[in-house]
């Protein structure tokens, strides 16, 4: 008879202190639930190996939709009690230590967690691969598969390390209690409680794959028969030869303003599912996106700042002051490097509108950020650092529960992280000429994730918010040692993505102490994961660089082809801004866009204003919603996002986090979630089927007008306005 522990056992001092937790999370814990099992080996490797491939793949595409570990998490339910009726039951090596069984009893809920954590490993992306995209089919330049393959996997590794050093502070102490891990919490209870189907019903295994076959026959649509459904510009027809009705109108390539997008991944791909985002959020995002979209973006753009009406008004290219594309290989030595009196010749570098208020706005959400934090939730994370910090710390029930399972040694993510520095440091001095970067940088990016970790996991854990420090390591590498564009982008993931990747193992520790996951299982899972993912991913996009021609290249690739890798193409553009040209020759002295860094201004008061106007109206409530890092940041992504994925995004999100929750609510907390992983695995399955199928090899398209996308139905929205500015296929005013 299995031992079960709850909380009857233990007094009102292991008493949990954070409410929420209190009444979502179980008390209750059975020691002896198998939990390394034959079932999970299989479920969880496999799951993690699909969704990395999928991820990869998918990330090259126009739309890169991104699919999450709740499409894993709920399809492997039906699977995992499949194997535990079918499979066999004997003991092998029965009597000795090496003892075990396929099927050691029905299909549990802490399998079952351990196979979410591989397929986190899987749908997290490796940002590194970013580096060899940007090498190899943007810069044109040669980078081998062996070091790219050791930065992707450090960079992923190194995370073991800072969440191992800090997971006393961040994972044992019940204040600190990451709010994002109730919603898988939530998921695991409802898909393991006792499911009859009512009569006349479905279960949510039923509604799953019903929504699964039915997302996978409508993709068909937008990624094969019907492009046109991905961005329906209909504005855009009502003047097809007006420069000024194709921007307003163009939902990939202008303001987007009447477009909409049917397709789920335009829809999810760059903010996520709107399906599990709170009305709140939403809210914030909408409104952040129509002031900037609607009326900050005209205002600059026909009052031509920053000789706007020069470029296009949207675009992801860099220019020169002509309005020509600024070719970036004329400012590159043969060595790599920056090439300053080819610079000199050439001119500065100039952006789009809406790229240029894209990185002003993100300057304002970081200082928002710590500001927000500070105001509205610096109290009580005081409060919550001194109970997790203090000498007499408290245990709460989840953390007795745990007291009986065998802790990680520290020594073992001492080992892990000694030896993924070693291996940086080895990998940038004996491939110096491909990665740039030397020794020291490396130790640099690691103090800076070593100094951030605690602090951002503190506000991430009591908050949900993670402060983007992205722009703040390549500020300052971007200064220290310009002219590196691989050294930009190498320092960038080991000082801000291992530290990002450090708070999601530390967050997927939380996850497990909620469910009772004995911790050296979890860590073995991501560890195992973390291998897994980095060697599917590197496999991926190097099998896809070699074998779609002329993938990313907009120069040279077929009209509405899906291979524009919007994502990767902001990446490269940044590694030129902030790694060869340098932060002091784009926003600095030096600089054309100098003025930007007053955003950092606008966004630390932005936070203050909304406090002071909670403190004056004290009654409208509806003040104390709004949120100024979420309406700062909600264009951050624009590039490489485009209006229509936010019109899209918004609608949906407001039909489902507003309509339905407010007016549907049991259908919503029963449904809501299995529809949005239902809708990623079937459009995913059917875009990569489509692909193999009719794509890959013989290329076998359909060409007619509603596979045309934007820029056959907006022709004119890449045009620019001034005067004299002459460029193909646009009229010269």
């Amino acid at each position: 008879m299995a031992e079960t522990h709850d909380q009857s056992e233990y007094e009102l001092p292991y008493a949990c202190p954070i409410k929420q937790v209190d009444v979502t999370v179980s008390k209750t814990d059975d020691p002896n639930m198998p939990v390394v099992t034959f079932r999970m080996w299989v479920l969880g490797i496999t799951s993690c190996v699909i969704l990395s491939f999928v991820n990869q793949f998918m990330w090259y595409r126009n739309n890169p939709m991104l699919i999450s570990s709740i499409s894993a998490q709920i399809a492997v339910v039906p699977i995992g009690r499949l194997m535990a009726k079918t499979l066999s039951k004997r003991v092998f090596f029965q009597g000795s230590k090496w003892s075990f069984t396929l099927n050691p009893g029905p299909f549990n809920v802490k399998e079952h967690v351990l196979i979410t954590i591989f397929a986190n490993a899987g749908a997290g992306s490796v940002y590194a691969t970013h580096i060899l995209s940007a090498v190899k089919l943007y810069y044109k330049r040669s980078l081998p598969v062996l070091p790219a393959a050791i930065v992707m996997l450090t960079t992923q590794i190194l995370g073991f390390g800072w969440a191992g050093l800090f997971r006393k502070f961040l994972v044992e102490p019940a204040e600190m209690w990451w709010p994002i891990n109730l919603v898988q919490v939530s998921i695991f209870s409802a898909l393991h409680e006792k499911e009859k189907r009512a009569k006349g019903g479905i279960t949510r295994t039923q509604f799953f794959l019903i929504v699964l076959a039915t997302a996978a026959a409508y993709a068909v649509l937008p990624s094969y028969l019907f492009a046109l459904v991905s961005s329906i510009s209909w504005v855009c027809f009502l003047g097809k030869k007006s420069v000024l009705i194709n921007q307003l109108g163009s939902g990939q390539m202008g303001l987007g303003i009447g477009s909409i997008g049917i397709d789920w991944s335009a829809i999810s791909n760059y903010l996520g599912s709107p399906l599990a985002s709170p009305w709140f959020a939403t809210a914030n995002i909408a409104v952040g996106f129509v002031i900037v979209t609607y009326v900050i973006v005209p205002l600059s753009y026909w009052n031509d700042v920053y000789k706007a009406k020069t470029f296009p008004i949207y675009s992801q290219s860099l220019f020169r002051g002509n309005g020509a594309k600024y070719h970036v290989e004329s400012i590159t030595t043969p060595q790599f490097d920056f090439d300053k009196d080819a610079y000199a010749k050439n001119g500065p570098i100039y952006l789009s509108t809406v790229f240029a208020m894209a990185y002003g706005f993100g300057f304002a959400s970081l200082s928002s950020t710590l500001v927000h934090v500070l105001i509205f939730n610096g109290r009580d994370i005081w409060q919550q650092m001194r109970g997790a910090f203090g000498r007499r710390k408290k245990m709460d029930i989840h953390a007795k529960l745990m007291s009986v399972y065998d802790q990680v040694p520290t020594w073992w993510f001492h080992v892990v992280l000694l030896a993924s520095m070693a291996l940086s440091i080895f990998a940038c001095e004996y491939y110096k000429d491909s990665l740039q970067l030397p020794w020291w940088g490396v130790l640099f990016s690691c103090a800076i994730a070593f100094l951030f970790t605690l602090p951002v996991g503190v506000i991430q854990a009591t908050t949900n918010q993670q402060p983007g420090l992205n722009v703040i390591t390549e500020y300052i590498i971007g200064y220290i040692y310009p002219g590196r564009p691989v050294a930009n982008m190498c320092f960038k993931v080991y000082g801000y993505i291992s530290m990002n990747q450090a708070l999601t193992l530390t967050g997927d520790f939380k996850l497990g102490h909620y469910m009772k996951i004995p911790p050296r299982s979890m860590f073995m899972a991501q560890l195992v994961g973390a291998f897994v993912s980095v060697t599917v991913y590197t496999a991926t996009a190097w099998w896809m660089m070699s074998s779609i021609p002329h993938i990313c290249d907009l120069s040279e690739l077929p009209p509405n082809s899906p291979w524009t890798c919007r994502m990767d193409t902001t990446f490269y553009d940044a590694s030129v801004i902030w790694g060869l040209i340098g932060p002091r020759r784009i926003f600095g002295d030096l600089g054309y866009y100098t003025k930007t860094n007053w955003f950092f201004l606008v966004g630390a008061v932005g936070p203050c204003l909304v406090w002071l106007a909670r403190r004056t109206f004290p009654n409208q409530k509806w003040i104390g919603s709004i949120n100024m890092p979420v309406i700062f940041g909600a264009i951050m992504i624009m590039p490489p996002a485009s209006p229509v994925n936010f019109t899209s995004w918004i609608i949906v999100g407001f039909l489902s986090g507003f309509v339905m929750f407010r007016y549907r609510p049991r259908w919503w907390e029963r449904y809501n979630y299995i529809l949005s992983g239902g809708l990623d695995a079937g459009t995913a399955f059917m875009t990569i089927l489509v692909f193999f199928s009719l794509q890959y090899v013989n290329n076998i398209g359909l060409d007619w007008w509603g596979n045309n996308m934007d820029d056959v139905n907006c022709s004119l929205a890449h045009c620019p306005t001034a005067k004299g500015v002459v460029v193909d296929g646009c009229p010269v005013y």
